[in-house]
C-alpha cells in the first residue's frame, strides 16, 4: 500500500505558460522523491503597470509518494 501527498506550487516564467509549469516541476524534482501526478489547477497572467503581460504563472498540484 502507498499514501501520496499533494502539494501546491505556482510557477513563473517571462516565456509562456508551458514554461512556468516546467519550472514549479523541476524545483520540485530537485527536493523531492517520487513524483506521480501533476495537475494543472490555474494559468493566469501577472500585468506590468501598463498592463502588458510581464510573467506567465501556472498553479499546480503535484503529488508525491509519502515516507513516514
Amino acid at each position: 500500500m502507498s499514501v501520496y501527498k499533494v502539494i501546491e506550487l505556482i510557477g513563473t516564467s517571462e516565456k509562456s505558460w508551458e514554461d512556468a509549469a516546467q519550472q514549479a516541476v523541476a524545483k520540485a524534482r530537485s527536493s523531492l522523491r517520487e513524483l506521480r501526478i501533476v495537475e494543472v489547477s490555474k494559468l493566469d497572467l501577472k500585468l506590468d503597470e501598463k498592463g502588458n503581460i510581464a510573467a506567465y504563472r501556472a498553479r499546480l498540484n503535484i503529488s508525491f509518494k509519502y515516507d513516514n
